[in-house]
């Protein structure tokens, strides 16, 4: 469900269904498709029968300190998603866990507000634990992204990109390749070992504001009784605007601060026991 006050009873953050989306992606030129939601796997019952489809999820985390981020995890199976939730708020948990499963993630749109508020600390511990970083969010502003990519280069993490697509229409628009792999297991080592090219487009108002009709029609199309709140949705573009000035603020602030005052750890150095 989507996390916004009163909505999140209501509205889903998205209503794709599995199937379209792997047609959608195989139709827009990708040769392997994986599916990240928040928390979730329910699309592997789907298409676990195809031989181009790998499991991966976005997971939302907790820091030591109590702030929130996202973290993608890819190509796992449904037990390493049992104990990613189990230990998705116990930061060295989880870590150790990954390792221990010698899993690839990165660290999801580093620069987004959409998980709430950012501490330098939090910037100590994603460059001490973190492998990979999000370079290219589909729904990011170009500058954040590059941002982004800079953090990546700065200290050797692989680079991967996604669509970040909560409806049809931006699907596939967004995209990492290697362009050595043959197949999956390629593909995760080509990502492991740095190889991933970001490809396609970043994020933009119009591509955010057209994301969210898509998903309020799609809501009143499941529950017909919120047809009754459709006189609301002129308000949508004043809505997504104030969320696309309060990302732009959000990231210009963080890409300052730490790039200028965040103090840098030596790669194999902790703050953290």
């Amino acid at each position: 469900m989507c996390t916004v006050p009163v909505l999140r009873r209501i509205c889903r953050e998205s209503y794709n269904d599995p199937l379209e989306v792997y047609t959608t992606l195989k139709r827009r030129g990708m040769d392997l498709v994986t599916v990240t939601d928040h928390d979730s796997i329910d699309a592997a019952e789907t298409l676990r029968r195809y031989p181009d489809f790998f499991l991966s999820e976005e997971v939302s985390c907790e820091t030591p300190g109590g702030t929130q981020f996202h973290m993608g995890v890819y190509d796992i199976t449904e037990r390493q998603h049992v104990e990613l939730q189990r230990r998705r708020n116990d930061f060295f948990s989880l870590m150790a866990y990954l390792r221990e499963q010698d899993l690839f993630f990165s660290l999801n749109h580093m620069y987004s507000g959409l998980t709430g508020r950012r501490t330098l600390a939090d910037f100590e511990l994603f460059e001490f634990h973190f492998p990979a970083v999000e370079t290219r969010n589909g729904q990011l502003i170009a500058s954040l992204n590059e941002a982004a990519a800079a953090y990546a280069e700065r200290l050797t993490l692989a680079p991967v990109a996604g669509s970040d697509a909560h409806s049809l229409s931006s699907l596939g628009s967004t995209s990492t390749e290697v362009r050595t792999a043959r197949d999956i297991r390629e593909f995760v080592t080509g990502l492991r070992y740095g190889r991933g090219v970001a490809a396609g487009e970043s994020g933009g108002y119009r591509k955010l504001t057209r994301a969210v009709f898509e998903i309020a029609g799609a809501m009143m199309l499941e529950r017909k009784w919120t047809l009754a709140l459709s006189p609301i949705a002129v308000f949508i573009p004043l809505a997504t605007l104030g969320c696309w000035l309060r990302e732009i603020a959000f990231g210009q602030r963080w890409t300052v601060s730490h790039n200028v005052n965040g103090a840098r750890l030596p790669r194999g150095f902790s703050l953290h026991p």
